[in-house]
């Protein structure tokens, strides 16, 4: 079958590799799309040693099933699926409490197991749902990063969010700003240095986007709201300064979540954390319910998955790589259908 390959650290190329067998508990999957996460793109940027060569990335996929392992009974041959980016174990003590994105042996695609850049994959039966018929592929595919802004409402959703700020306008960020206008009703900022993003953060809905290179964010956020700050901040970047805003623009009280991961050691004025009480939350992924409520979010038409992601066949991968690590103007999310 053919792949998009990443043999080598700063390397990619499209090759043939021969089919994987199919484990007993396992479907075949014809891979209809598969988005470009940001984490594969910061993986070829740093070398990280998370994604080390060779290795089919890709974890956010749709497909058909087109063969069944020796004990799959309820996934029939030709059933439109999409599959959960990991792959929990299901006994141990963190799937028992219902955190199976946490699972202490999660198997990651496009990581520790062939990931989605081919033609086919193989996935555990119990990763996979109904793929909504009135969804796209290359929308479909993006329930996964969608979940994850639905996971970031449900670790916040002991706290108010009636104003939010989202920093970060790349796939992550639009769809925390999703989900937090759908889910909670918030009003929602967003800030990112690209005015392209920003203009697709304002489609959606966004209250006020604001550029730090024309604007402090810090000073925007509190004269928005009365010198106060926002009940809740989505760190979407997770950078040095992204932290530090996500902890200054939020009220006494509120919470900071930090989902991106673009540096990981940070300094940070403790005080401003313990005596205005603000809390910081990490998130990491999300469970396959998150998936299926991601997916009729979609297919309700509450969510756009469309309208700013752009399309390229697998053969073409190598170019949709390189145009989303340089990230200028409308190349923000990029779906490959094989």
């Amino acid at each position: 079958m053919r792949v998009l390959l990443y043999p080598e650290f700063d390397r990619l190329e499209i090759a043939d590799v021969a089919l994987t067998p199919l484990a007993p508990d396992e479907v075949r999957i014809k891979v209809a799309a598969c988005g470009i996460c940001g984490s594969e793109l910061e993986s070829m940027k740093t070398r990280s040693p998370r994604r080390p060569p060779p290795l089919v990335m890709g974890h956010e996929f749709c497909g058909t099933v087109a063969e069944v392992g020796s004990a799959v009974r309820d996934q029939p041959i030709g059933r439109r699926v999409v599959s959960n980016s990991l792959v929990p174990c299901g006994h141990c003590v963190r799937c028992d409490r219902g955190d199976t994105h946490l699972c202490a042996k999660r198997q990651i695609f496009g990581m520790h197991r062939p990931g989605a850049f081919a033609e086919y994959v193989n996935v555990p039966a119990r990763c996979l749902i109904p793929w909504p018929e009135n969804l796209p592929a290359e929308a479909a595919a993006l329930a996964e990063p969608m979940a994850n802004g639905i996971h970031v409402v449900r670790v916040s959703k002991h706290l108010p969010a009636a104003t939010a700020l989202v920093i970060g306008a790349g796939p992550i960020g639009l769809f925390c700003q999703q989900a937090l206008q759908v889910l909670r009703g918030s009003k929602v900022y967003v800030a990112d240095l690209s005015p392209e993003r920003l203009a697709v953060a304002k489609k959606l809905g966004a209250t006020r986007v604001i550029n730090p290179r024309e604007e402090d964010v810090v000073k925007v956020m509190l004269a928005e709201t009365g010198g106060e700050g926002v009940d809740l901040t989505v760190d979407a970047v997770g950078g040095t300064i992204t932290k530090k805003n996500s902890l200054d623009a939020l009220r006494p009280g509120g919470a900071s979540v930090w989902i991106g991961l673009h540096e990981n050691t940070v300094s940070l004025d403790t005080y401003g954390i313990t005596l205005p009480e603000k809390q910081v939350l990490g998130t990491y992924a999300a469970t396959i319910q998150e998936l299926q409520q991601a997916l009729d979010l979609m297919a309700s038409g509450k969510v756009d998955a469309l309208s700013w992601v752009q399309r390229f066949s697998l053969e073409d991968g190598v170019t949709a790589f390189q145009r989303m690590l340089a990230a200028k103007g409308a190349d923000i999310k990029a779906v490959i259908c094989p």
